[in-house]
């Protein structure tokens, strides 16, 4: 027999033992009659096969989803499998042992179906060898039934300590974590139904690390090699290690543990997450950004996502040793800094703008104030003279909202030399480019775009669409009088990250914004990158710069790794 955790759309909930095979259908004849419209007469079935119980649809109209997943064909089950059939969440909560072990000799360890669990993984988890499992389904069947375990004990660890009415941000996190783990020590001696082999002590630091840390997101923060974490549901965890993404093996205990991280994430910020606003940006101790999504925009549960950035500050040096652009390339783009050219970074999201918007801080003399304005601060500018800006969204009651555009109109006000917006993406732009105009020479910022050109249709875009009453051909005048440099960065497919294209923004004939390229990048591998032999005319006008014309006709090739913000070498 397997158990059965029932759940229909009205609220009700069944906990029931079948026995299989298990029909399930809008058919009274059925072993498990879901009586709805969605459901067909004969919708799907559970039965043992290959070594486990599989799962198989009919050919259903609604169709069968297993962990938010449409399938046909799924199998082995494991503990915690979610099937959803109609209007009846179905989730598996204990598995016929001894049938399963029985036909352990008949599966294939080497062609796993999709959806088949991983032993492999699974020994990671719990720190063993693949070859030290007597059985391996015997641990698929503990390992379900300690993830009951672990989300009861999470359960009593919460309601002990009450965590929801203590202000976690003023607490000493060392206290809060002997509290937490006292408080632990004795549940799980009070607890009987815990396995006595099970290691407890790594069972207490993973649960406590869960109740009043960022739970088994912790090693993945700590991890230089992972620049990106996405938890799509409390289960099922992504990383970005090296411009790839692999699946964690780690999983949080329930959803309301990932809940309990969010809000742990956002109060300190003064934000909020609720069903009345359901999407927040927010960033962590260290600076890493943080996007968190919950219901009920977010279907399959909470949503999270985590951009890390590297703890060490990038230096150009950095880039020219994993081929991300040459020397002749970033001897420029030093000079375009120094002398005050005002410059835009374009690329694709994940495409390193703001690394490289970082790394071109550098060139600021000391002497210039710098402003920094941001929708989530993510700028880290190692600059003696600076001020950061950050945006706020409107609080419970929809008040004190500051946009990007205040803060931009504000910093005119403070004396400011340069200004450097993290990403212009709405109406702030029309600012931005007034203030390169009007005495802010050598500012820059980064925005969303695939090629310089389009860099160019979207500023026109944001520009117009912030309530400009102006005519299209001013609104061109007033971009090609402002802007001296577009860079426009691209991530290649296997994950590298590179400069393409250096281009000069010329002025406008005809109507249309003329530019000319001086630098084009190839992603190969290898890299290449050329002079265009052009001379740029915003040099060629300053006569006190000595700029080697050189540059511009060099051509190199790169066979470094090219992860701008997560630099491996050569």
């Amino acid at each position: 027999m397997m158990e059965l955790a029932l759940q229909f759309e009205g609220g009700l909930k069944v906990l029931r033992r079948f026995d299989l095979p298990l029909q399930i259908g809008r058919s009274a004849h059925c072993g498990l009659p879901i009586r709805a419209w969605r459901v067909a007469r004969r919708h799907a079935c559970l039965e043992l096969r290959d070594g486990g119980i599989w799962l198989e649809d009919y050919g259903s109209l609604g169709g069968t989803e297993v962990n938010g997943r449409r399938v046909a064909l799924y199998g082995p089950l494991r503990c915690g499998d979610e099937i959803v059939i109609g209007p009846c969440l179905i989730q598996v909560r204990a598995l016929p042992v001894d049938d399963v072990l029985g036909n352990v000799s008949e599966f294939d360890r080497s062609s796993q179906a999709e959806g088949a669990v991983s032993f492999e993984l699974l020994a990671e988890v719990s720190s063993l060898h693949v070859s030290d499992i007597a059985d391996p389904h015997e641990m698929v069947v503990r390992d379900g039934a300690l993830l009951m375990h672990r989300q009861r004990l999470h359960e009593r660890l919460v309601q002990a300590l009450q965590l929801r009415r203590r202000d976690i941000g003023s607490m000493n996190d060392a206290s809060l974590r002997a509290e937490a783990t006292r408080v632990l020590g004795g549940l799980i001696t009070e607890d009987e139904g815990l396995p006595l082999e099970e290691d407890r002590e790594a069972l207490i630091q993973a649960l406590v690390d869960e109740a009043v840390g960022l739970g088994p997101l912790e090693p993945l923060l700590a991890d230089p090699d992972i620049s990106e974490i996405m938890v799509n549901r409390h289960d099922e965890i992504f990383v970005e290690s090296r411009g790839r993404l692999h699946r964690y093996p780690l999983v949080f205990s329930s959803e309301e543990a990932v809940l309990g991280i969010i809000e742990r994430i956002v109060a300190p910020l003064g934000r909020r997450i609720d069903d009345s606003s359901p999407m927040v940006d927010a960033r962590l101790r260290d600076g890493s950004r943080v996007n968190a999504v919950i219901a009920p925009i977010a279907l399959r549960g909470a949503s999270l996502t985590i951009r890390k950035f590297p703890k060490k500050r990038l230096q150009m040096t950095d880039l020219l040793l994993v081929g991300a652009l040459d020397s002749a390339i970033s001897t420029f783009l030093a000079y375009c800094v120094r002398y005050r050219k005002n410059l835009i970074i374009s690329g694709g999201t994940g495409s390193g703008k703001t690394s490289l918007l970082n790394i071109l801080s550098n060139f600021i003399p000391a002497g210039e104030r710098v402003v920094t304005i941001e929708d989530a601060a993510e700028l880290r500018l190692d600059h003696a003279h600076l001020v950061s800006l950050e945006a706020r969204p409107a609080n419970i009651e929809g008040r004190g909202r500051v946009d990007i555009r205040d803060l931009v109109r504000n910093a005119l006000r403070m004396r400011p030399d340069r200004i450097v917006v993290g990403e212009c993406r709405g109406g702030e732009a029309f600012d931005m480019l007034a203030a390169m105009n009007t005495g802010h020479e050598g500012s820059l910022t980064t925005l969303h775009a695939n090629s310089p050109r389009d860099a160019l249709a979207r500023l026109e875009t944001m520009i117009l669409m912030a309530g400009m009453d102006l005519p299209l051909s001013a609104v061109r005048e007033h971009i090609a009088s402002s802007i001296d440099i577009i860079v426009q960065q691209m991530r290649v497919p296997d994950g590298r990250r590179m400069i393409t294209s250096v281009v000069e923004v010329t002025g406008i004939e005809s109507g249309r914004i003329q530019l000319q390229e001086l630098f084009t990048g190839q992603a190969g591998p290898p890299a290449i990158y050329c002079g265009r032999g052009i001379v740029p005319d915003c040099f060629a006008r300053d006569a006190d710069v000595a700029l080697d014309m050189d540059l511009f006709n060099a051509r190199s090739v790169c066979e470094g790794r090219a992860w701008i913000g997560d630099t491996e070498q050569a």
